[in-house]
């Protein structure tokens, strides 16, 4: 959207950047010169802990969030057995790493982070559902495995992205590639579609980044 409303005034001189190249969570650059990505204010955390200790996404970013910061203050946050990589506000690094000695119960190391070596991640794992149509509540309904009721309340409430733009229209149509954000489980792409059932249903493979 500030992407299209730049161009749309014939502003050219920006970008959009979260401290890697492949960053989700970005910050926008105005330039008024060349731009220059060390500008950007982001600064890269490192957290290690032992690999036998499963900690996820969602553990880092309570713990961050529990020192009473703004969501906009946290960017994306990679994670891998052992290590995980935080991308924050550079004015909050020095606070972050003071404050967080725990991510819930497991203690961890910090220290900031080596861009060149970053998390790989846990992979991804691909599911086949069989859907009735690619509307956005049908996809959501099939990869929580949730009752249509409580799909379009978790839709409603703004607890779904698609395409990381929040929305709030249950009919709403994917395509192939297409990225959907559900609060709570993660992020998944519709990959591919596999043809249809006898009864014309349609057969999808989602990828779900772990």
């Amino acid at each position: 959207m500030a992407e299209a409303y730049l161009r749309s005034v014939s502003f050219q001189n920006f970008e959009f950047f979260g401290g890697y190249p492949d960053s989700e969570r970005k910050i926008l650059g105005l330039f008024f010169d060349c731009v220059n990505l060390i500008d950007f204010p982001v600064s890269a955390i490192q957290f290690k802990f032992r690999p036998c200790d499963k900690l996820t996404h969602r553990d880092f970013l309570g713990a961050m969030m529990s020192l009473g910061v703004e969501r906009d203050t946290i960017g994306d946050i990679l994670v891998e057995d052992g290590r995980a990589v935080v991308f924050v506000k550079s004015e909050l690094s020095d606070y972050f790493k003071t404050q967080l000695t725990k991510i819930g119960r497991v203690g961890v190391s910090v220290s900031d982070a080596i861009l060149s070596d970053l998390p790989s991640g846990r992979g991804t794992q691909r599911s086949f559902y069989t859907v009735s149509s690619l509307r956005l509540d049908n996809i959501v309904a099939a990869i929580t495995g949730q009752s249509r009721e409580k799909t379009k309340a978790l839709i409603l409430s703004g607890g779904v992205t698609h395409n990381f733009v929040t929305r709030q229209n249950i009919s709403e149509p994917l395509s192939v590639s297409d990225t959907v954000t559900i609060k709570g489980k993660g992020k998944f792409v519709l990959d591919e579609l596999c043809g249809n059932t006898k009864k014309g249903r349609i057969r999808i493979s989602i990828i779900h980044y772990r």
